[in-house]
Parts: C-alpha cells; structure tokens; sequence
C-alpha cells in the first residue's frame, strides 16, 4: 500500500481498545531505489521517542512510561507515524500483567510491521536525560550560496585539503512531511573521516533540505547517500534528532562503518 492509503492528514477517531492491525509499514525500498549500491544506506538505526504511552496494570490502574523504540534501517518497512501514534493510544485502556508483558506486546507487534526485530525500552517519565551536542557547530557561518530543494552540488572540500576525522552539527534542518505539508525541525551531526568538506558548503547544504518534502528517514538517507558519493569520505555517520510531533519523535542514524554506530540521545528541543 502507498503512504496516500495510510492514515497521515486524515481526521481519524483515537481507538479506545487494543489494535495491533492500525499499524501501517511503508517499504523502504522506491526510496532507496537510487541509493540500493551505497555501502551505509541500510546500516544504523531509526530510533524514536514515545512520550505519550499508558496501558492499565492488572488492579486497572493506569501506567505511564516515555518509550525508545529501535528500528533497524536494513527491515524491508519503516511504520508510518500517525499510525504508531494510533497503536500506542490503542493500549491506553488495555490491561498487562507486568511491565515485561506489555514490552513483549509491543515489541511483537512492531516487528511485524516492519518485518525485523525492533526493541522497546521503557524510561519513568523524569529519567530521560538531555544530551549537549558533541562536535562543531556550523550555524554561525554564512554560505556562499543558498538553495531551495537538496543539491549535492553545494558540497565542497576544504581549501587547505587536509585530511582527518571531524563531527559536525546543525540545528537548522527543516523538512516537510510528503503529505501534510507539516514542517519537521531537527539537528543534524555529521560525523566524517577523510579529505575534509568545507563547513559552509556542508552549511549550505543542510540549509537546501527547508522545502523539501521527505520522510524523516528519507532525508537522512538522502544526506548520507550525497555526502558520500560527492565527498568520497573513508567512513561516514549521518544522525539526525528530530524534534516532536504528535507525542513522537523520530531519530534516524546511518553510517558507512557500525563501529562509528553511536549511543541514541534527546536534545533539549525534543
């Protein structure tokens, strides 16, 4: 099915009963399509948030957790947000035995889905940490030129071409949803072993997503895949934390190497 058959920007009634089959996958695959021989696409992780979730104990009494959902990027499909939103709200009045029961629950559910393994772990809802952003942060710089819709061309080396290891991040990322129209804001790190970019074009770069209408996932995948194709770097992480919507925030991360895998993080916008 075709995410114009999902659920995304219609007014749709909150299930007040456990349904597991509201979940709506979308292959990855037509996204990919361009991008399927790039060493990194389908390795890393698209981790989310969940800030809303409760389920009734066995007295009946409500539970009320934040969740981090891991979600392979090599499973066939990613689950369509408003759907997963839907899901979560469809155990509000549902009754679990014990904390480990409703995780098995969920987490069976949700690979189904998206036809691989995802993991579920819960936090209270006061012990989930901010994280400060590692790196240098590139907003300061003034582009040379700027861009309404992603061009890989914008990516540039250094001048004084050296070589080396680098993390970079933004907090200008802005994208849409493909189908609300909704923007999506988010920091962006890049973190990057080889011939070194130059920072503004890499500015610039980021700066040239603030129209373009792409899934979270998608536009990391887009920005892993250009970088490395243009820039040619030895190893190469992309990880983008964006901020929440609908009680959910998405997380995707790809990277060229799975040592440079990095411990997932929440940033104080989110």
């Amino acid at each position: 099915m075709s995410v114009e058959q999902s659920l995304l920007g219609k007014d749709t009634s909150y299930p007040n009963q456990y349904q597991p089959d509201i979940l709506f996958p979308i292959a990855r695959a037509q996204s990919r399509a361009d991008y399927a021989h790039i060493e990194g696409i389908q390795q890393g992780k698209d981790w989310w948030h969940i800030f809303e979730i409760s389920w009734l104990n066995s007295h009946g009494i409500p539970q009320v957790a934040i969740g981090r959902m891991s979600l392979p990027a090599s499973s066939p499909h990613l689950i369509e947000s408003k759907s997963l939103k839907l899901y979560f709200n469809s155990l509000n009045f549902h009754r679990f035995g014990n904390r480990a029961i409703f995780i098995e629950t969920v987490e069976k559910d949700l690979s189904q889905a998206a036809g691989a393994v995802v993991k579920l772990e819960l936090f209270q809802v006061d012990a989930l940490e901010i994280s400060q952003p590692q790196g240098i942060c590139i907003d300061d710089l003034t582009p040379q030129q700027l861009k309404n819709h992603p061009d890989a061309g914008l990516l540039q080396y250094a001048d004084d071409h050296e070589e080396g290891e680098i993390q970079l991040y933004s907090h200008l990322l802005r994208s849409n949803c493909p189908v609300t129209g909704q923007p999506d804001w988010g920091t962006v790190f890049i973190r990057y072993q080889g011939k070194k970019p130059c920072y503004r074009s890499v500015l610039a770069y980021i700066i040239s997503y603030r129209q373009h209408n792409g899934f979270h996932e998608q536009c990391v995948e887009q920005m892993f895949a250009d970088i490395w194709q243009h820039l040619q770097p030895e190893k190469l992480m992309v990880y983008a934390t964006y901020t929440r919507r609908g009680g959910l925030d998405i997380n995707p991360c790809r990277v060229s190497d799975l040592t440079w895998m990095p411990n997932p993080i929440r940033l104080a916008r989110q």
